[in-house]
């Protein structure tokens, strides 16, 4: 499971909009936002592409903090 710091998530709103987001991304099986933690968790079929995930949530308007 790969965790990744989101910032600009302020509501259920943008947690779908980041979860959408991440699911979009080829290799990615789930994925789990809190808001509370300004934090995702995904599962993936192996090697993802970091920069594929960041530039999905940054298309949406938030960022990914490393």
């Amino acid at each position: 499971m790969k965790v990744l710091n989101i910032e600009g998530m302020s509501c259920s709103h943008c947690v779908q909009a980041v979860k959408k987001a991440i699911s979009s991304v080829p290799g990615v099986k789930s994925v789990e936002v809190s808001l509370e933690k300004k934090q995702a968790y995904l599962d993936t079929d192996g090697e993802v592409d970091p920069d594929l995930i960041k530039k999905a949530v940054e298309e949406e308007g938030y960022k990914v903090v490393r």
